[in-house]
């Protein structure tokens, strides 16, 4: 049960890594240092191609959470987590085919910019706000993630790793660019990728082979992945992963700033869809490695499970602790997984602050000071980064509290993102919906997903609905922690209000449906009440006509399920749109006109379109 500590090669191993990540951020901040208009920066000037920006964002949302998350939850909870990997599939389809053409068409940088264009200032700013409260919350959980790794394999003070990545992610944020992010994104997925490829291999060879691992796992229940219990109170099942995990990441990938703004960062919308579906692609490959991490290492401790004895203190350590476990006789390697799980952090707390500087800047600080110096302007943005990476340090503390690294992330952003993602699904499906109906969903989608949330984390689910499959201690020698164990068993409160047992207990994955449902169904109502907006005053570009899909065969009903909107007159709205010059003024003015004539002449009997002349 002694933890074995990081020896020379192992920390030569690390932070060459380390080093090579950092060298990657600063080359691209010397080599752009000359570009400081705000779309070089924010967006790359629109130069990106598609296999970096997948890269990056796979590295970006599949970072320390999940390479010490994942396997902790199949090791406890069986491998139905990659029942992941469907909803993974129609997050894709739907972000690519749905919001990223809006989105991308629209010319914007912010996907904040959208809802002032769609609406007004007022649904902005509060979209700006809720999106600043779910990054601070969920860097939180991400720079506590890693920290908790180096403390298990290292011997690393926890809080003192805690404050060191902080200050590491501050620093590197203020070299800036998305172009340093993305590059070193993709780097780290690499890094990602053969930490959990190397941890496979030696952990499959330790335990007899790929089949023993599986007849471990069948005769362990680790197995049975296809739980059509439709009771939404079961913390996994066949609907909860793929209705709910499909909601989640939806608001995490369609409408999320971070996604929005790497992909728009493309020279094109092609190359922008190609890089969402190479990028599932990179989901699928580090989902099937996490999991099947997850039966190696329950395959290894089948007979001695390393948490109920008491050898660490939280299951998320389990995955730290088993690579220090089988590679104890080979210096190096554990500095190769600690470096995968701590880098691939480095790079998305800096992205996070970077994007919370910027869009605190951009929605809040330039429309309170319209007025401001470029050189104030520079200092306003790094002070604001600085007190960012403060903010998110100190989140972590609170982090520490949320349980599960997974569930806490989860659970972060099906109560932020589900009533954002039910904010631009009214703005880009339902034309019909005004500015009030979007402020009053909006309000509604965070007050219950917050209600269930908050709920779940008082009074837990009773451990029937998410109690974790049997683990042994048989062959091992319990520490002293065991009367403790006992002791904190009961933790279920004497006296449960009435929603403790259903509202309270629904599995964290419907979060966001419930937000993302109930902003979009208020706001209908309430744009129904106060009165529809008119299509015709929204521009085509802004609305996704869905109903062309499912009203293909009636052109007629397609156009009243357009709620006035032009659809069929972009080329004719763009044309309305450019400036009007002196030599073709005519043309542009009287070319709708001249379009009707020709149409009516078309009916005339004897018209001859080609000679222009009538035939008597």
């Amino acid at each position: 049960p002694e933890v074995k500590k990081f020896m020379t090669w192992d920390y030569v191993v690390f932070a060459a890594l380390f080093l090579v990540s950092a060298s990657i951020g600063v080359f691209f901040a010397v080599k752009e240092r000359k570009k400081k208009t705000s779309k070089e920066f924010l967006v790359g000037g629109k130069q990106m191609t598609c296999g970096p920006i997948a890269f990056s964002l796979t590295s970006s949302f599949m970072s320390a959470v999940t390479v010490l998350g994942t396997p902790s939850e199949v090791y406890r909870y069986g491998a139905s987590f990659v029942l992941f990997f469907l909803s993974y599939t129609l997050v894709i389809i739907f972000t690519a085919e749905l919001f990223l053409p809006v989105f991308y068409r629209s010319g914007i940088t912010s996907t904040y910019e959208y809802l002032e264009l769609r609406f007004n200032k007022i649904v902005r700013l509060a979209a700006t706000l809720i999106y600043i409260l779910q990054t601070i919350l969920y860097t939180g959980i991400v720079v506590y993630a890693p920290s908790l790794a180096l403390n298990q394999v290292t011997g690393f003070d926890l809080w003192g790793s805690v404050a060191a990545t902080g200050i590491v992610c501050t620093f590197y944020c203020t070299l800036g660019g998305l172009r340093a992010v993305v590059w070193t994104d993709a780097f780290q997925m690499i890094v990602m990728v053969a930490g959990f490829v190397t941890v496979l291999i030696r952990g499959t060879s330790l335990n007899g082979g790929s089949t023993k691992v599986w007849e471990d796992a069948h005769e362990g229940s680790r197995l049975n992945i296809f739980d059509f219990d439709v009771d939404p109170l079961r913390r996994h099942t066949f609907w909860t992963i793929v209705i709910g995990g499909t909601f989640t990441w939806l608001g995490l990938y369609g409408v999320n700033q971070s996604t929005i703004q790497r992909c728009i960062s493309c020279k094109s919308e092609k190359h922008a869809k190609l890089a969402l579906y190479l990028n599932l692609l990179g989901l699928w490959t580090v989902l099937v490695c996490a999991v099947f991490c997850g039966l190696v290492m329950y395959s290894y401790y089948k007979s001695c499970d390393p948490w109920t004895a008491g050898f660490i203190s939280a299951p998320d350590q389990l995955m730290p602790y088993f690579v220090m476990d089988i590679f104890s006789s080979m210096p190096g390697v554990p500095g190769l997984f600690v470096a995968c799980a701590f880098s691939g952090t480095l790079s998305t707390v800096a992205a996070s602050i970077n994007a919370l500087a910027t869009v605190t800047f951009e929605d809040l600080v330039k429309k309170c000071f319209p007025n401001l110096s470029e050189k104030m302007s520079t200092w306003i943005s790094k002070g604001l980064c600085i007190f960012y990476g403060v903010l998110c340090t100190s989140m972590a503390a609170a982090a520490s509290l949320l349980g599960g690294v997974v569930q806490a992330s989860l659970s972060i952003h099906g109560m932020c993102g589900g009533p954002m993602l039910g904010l631009f699904t009214l703005g880009i499906v339902f034309p019909c919906a005004n500015w009030k109906g979007a402020l009053g969903g909006l309000l509604a989608g965070i007050s219950l997903a917050f209600w269930a949330g908050t709920g779940s984390f008082i009074y837990p689910a009773p451990p029937t609905k998410s109690i974790p499959l049997q683990l042994s201690t048989l062959n091992c020698t319990l520490a002293n922690t065991t009367e403790a164990l006992i002791t904190a068993a009961p933790t279920v409160a004497p006296e449960r209000p009435l929603l403790a047992d259903t509202w309270y207990s629904l599995s964290y994955l419907y979060f966001s449906a419930i937000g993302s449902m109930g902003c979009a169904i208020t706001g209908l109502l309430i744009s129904l009440i106060t009165g529809t907006s008119k299509g015709e005053d929204i521009p085509p570009v802004l609305i996704k006509p869905v109903c062309n899909l499912f009203c293909f065969w009636s052109k007629r009903l397609k156009i009243f399920l357009w709620c006035g909107v032009q659809h069929d007159s972009l080329e004719m709205d763009f044309e309305k749109k450019l400036p009007k010059v002196a030599g073709n003024k005519t043309r542009t003015d009287n070319s709708f006109e001249n379009n009707t004539n020709k149409e009516n002449n078309h009916q005339i009997p004897g018209y001859n379109p080609e000679e222009n002349s009538y035939t008597n």
